[in-house]
């Protein structure tokens, strides 16, 4: 298979998880300012929720110009990344029912573990069906964000349980880290 496709079916899943987002946004209940302010933490959670989707569907992008191979491991890679990604609405809709409380918020940081796990797999799983010379593997390298990453997320889970607006401090901290594309993957092809 080529890169082409599993790019698209991506792309695809992507904007439906996006969509699936904002339409569980809340209408505010009349026309002035006052009226907006009820439904605030959860745009807030859907604007940080959307960046972080972003940030995955960027990476990935620039992760697939560097590939040129696409097997059965490579795509169960994918749709487990994908299974987390779009378990993210099914977080900002909870975070909106119940507002911004300690376990919902902790979820969401395990959510975010989760997916950056299954993008480290799915750069293996490339790598391993290219072998050693592979242009992913060329492109990879430090993981010193990554692992900043996980471990703030990790921080946050047990933070939100202290205060949840701490947590949401790291996840956004984290997210402004990831906001320069992976320049590792630019330039290929």
């Amino acid at each position: 298979m080529k890169t082409e496709r599993l790019a698209a079916f991506t792309d695809g899943v992507i904007a439906i998880i996006i969509t699936i987002m904002v339409l569980e946004l809340p209408t505010p209940r009349g026309t002035d300012l006052a009226s907006v302010k009820p439904v605030l933490p959860l745009l807030a959670a859907y604007l940080l929720a959307f960046i972080n989707v972003g940030i995955y569907w960027s990476n990935h992008h620039h992760m697939l110009q560097a590939a040129k191979k696409v097997d059965g491991p490579v795509l169960w890679a994918n749709n487990a990344l994908l299974f987390v990604l779009s378990l993210i609405p099914f977080l900002i809709r909870w975070i909106g029912e119940v507002g911004v409380h300690p376990l919902p918020v902790a979820s969401y940081g395990l959510v975010l573990i989760l997916a950056a796990i299954g993008y480290y797999l799915l750069e293996r799983a490339l790598i391993a069906a290219e072998g050693e010379k592979s242009m992913v593997k060329a492109a990879v390298g430090s993981k010193h964000k990554e692992w900043i990453s996980i471990i703030g997320y990790a921080a946050a889970i047990g933070l939100a349980f202290v205060s949840p607006y701490i947590a949401v401090a790291i996840y956004v901290g984290v997210t402004g880290m990831w906001l320069i594309p992976d320049r590792r993957f630019e330039g290929w092809r």
